[in-house]
């Protein structure tokens, strides 16, 4: 069983482009929407968040704007979604498994849960009108080039992408 990273910038097509492996029948692991599942089925994990952010969970937003918070947070939340990573993975039966993360990359506690990385790009200009808070976040990720084993250029159409995607699969397999 392999697992592969796809990555990229906010706005660049990754979750596109994960929604198109998961409609091939691909396993795929979204780490936002675990991550939401997992504020809500973890006894306490809410409240332990807003007692030690001192912020209430309407607000939660606001830590992509502050640092120190946004890292308590990743202490924190990091440590339920590798478990939960960890027991997804365990339960697939497909020789390609596909991870969708934003930040797994530049998370050392991610390391080792994935062997081959995909990065989703598209230019600026395009991933800023895909997704107006990709001007805001940017400065938040960054991708090492030297632990990219694919790029998909998506700065084209749907279509586009899916060829791109099934070029991909190719490659993989």
């Amino acid at each position: 069983m392999r697992t592969i990273l796809v990555t990229g910038p906010i706005g660049s097509g990754k979750s596109e482009a994960c929604r198109y492996l998961a409609s091939l029948d691909f396993p795929v692991y979204e780490c936002d929407t675990r991550t939401k599942m997992l504020y809500s089925v973890v006894p306490g994990l809410k409240c332990s968040i807003e007692e030690r952010l001192s912020l209430p969970w309407s607000q939660i937003g606001t830590v992509f704007s502050d640092p120190d918070k946004l890292r308590t947070l990743e202490e924190m939340v990091y440590p339920y979604v590798v478990e939960d990573l960890k027991a997804w993975k365990a339960a697939q039966k497909a020789p390609l498994l596909f991870v969708e993360s934003a930040i797994a990359l530049d998370k050392h506690q991610f390391d080792g849960l994935y062997d081959t990385v995909v990065l989703v790009d598209a230019p600026y200009e395009t991933r800023v009108a895909r997704n107006p808070k990709a001007a805001e976040r940017d400065a938040l990720q960054s991708f090492d080039p030297a632990r990219i084993d694919f790029v998909v250029n998506n700065g084209g159409t749907k279509e586009e992408l899916q060829l791109l995607i099934r070029q991909l699969i190719c490659k993989l397999i």
